[in-house]
């Protein structure tokens, strides 16, 4: 069984994400200037700490995340701390990982899970069931003396064979779910290896954070992974995976095109972006997303009434307003 193909089917559906995608990596490298830009590189790397571990339960909020790796004291469980810890250093390590080497995945989880887990830094020794959050079993991982071999023979493929990187990372994600081969740290392992093979082909995915659109769409993550493990194939994987690698530079993208726009544009931009998520927005929640006054939230407000982008409308005792067309 040398170096044998993953079963997985090339859609249409696959076909059209990877096109678009190589379309929205142009238009990210030319508008973000992620690779000049520290402050959102960082901001971006903690956004994706913080989603990868919220994803395994891990209870730190972003704004905690962001104090723990600012050195400030944080209260909350040491093993959350911990968890965050390993994990930034091991995302600052990623441009020293050698993404087809055994070796360094091993490096890599004896980094991310140090301290919290026995087996850290090694394949497990014992049988593993994966479970969902209700307690079902999904399905049984590999038995501890195939999984060496079967990594092996995963990271061979991903180096040799001539399937475009955004396929291969995929797979290569959906594979070692599947596998299991760590007794911890498994989903948080293969999210890192996911974004290091992405680097292969554009540097850029060091600094995307495709883990926070994960976060969002955890539930399809989950449903996506279940219906592959139904089929015996990673395909409905693979469209998964690329419709949240999509969603990651088209969001990069907006935040490009908010940098170059007016105070004025970007804080108009923020309340149709609210609107999109909430039915009504009021003049408090103006003052308080923006940090304007009354006066200023109440000028911003009836300009875009004004242009009939919103409308006024009575909400109980008060005056709201909601996107024209509702």
């Amino acid at each position: 069984m040398h170096n044998k193909k993953p079963p997985f089917e090339i859609t249409n559906t696959i076909l059209d994400k990877i096109a678009e995608i190589a379309e929205l990596v142009g238009h990210v490298n030319a508008s973000l200037g992620l690779s000049t830009n520290p402050t959102l590189r960082r901001t971006n790397r903690i956004r994706t700490i913080y989603s990868s571990l919220a994803i395994e339960q891990n209870t730190l909020s972003l704004d905690q995340v962001t104090a723990v790796l600012q050195g400030k004291r944080v209260i909350a469980p040491p093993k959350d701390i911990a968890e965050v810890k390993n994990a930034y250093e091991i995302y600052e390590m990623m441009e020293s990982l050698d993404p087809y080497s055994v070796d360094d995945l091993l490096s890599a989880h004896g980094v991310m899970t140090r301290g919290l887990v026995e087996e850290a830094g090694c394949f497990r020794s014992r049988p593993v069931g994966v479970v969902d959050k209700q307690g079902n079993i999904l399905h049984f991982g590999t038995l501890p003396d195939y999984v060496p071999g079967l990594v092996t023979e995963l990271l061979d493929w991903v180096r040799d064979n001539e399937f475009h990187m955004l396929i291969k990372g995929c797979v290569f994600h959906y594979e070692l779910e599947l596998i299991h081969p760590f007794a911890d740290g498994n989903g948080r392992i293969g999210r890192l290896w996911h974004t290091l093979l992405l680097t292969q082909w554009k540097p850029i995915f060091a600094w995307l954070p495709v883990e926070s659109i994960i976060h969002d769409r955890q539930d399809e993550y989950y449903q996506a992974i279940n219906r592959s493990n139904n089929e015996a194939e990673s395909t409905a994987f693979i469209e998964f995976m690329l419709s949240a690698i999509k969603e990651a530079l088209i969001e990069a993208v907006q935040t490009g095109d908010l940098e170059n726009m007016s105070t004025e544009e970007q804080r108009r931009y923020q309340i149709e972006c609210f609107l999109k998520k909430n039915r009504t927005i009021t003049n408090a929640d103006v003052r308080e997303m923006l940090g304007v006054s009354a006066a200023t939230a109440n000028r911003i407000l009836a300009k875009m009434v004004e242009e009939g982008k919103i409308k006024r409308i009575r909400i109980g005792k008060f005056w709201g307003y909601c996107p024209h067309k509702q």
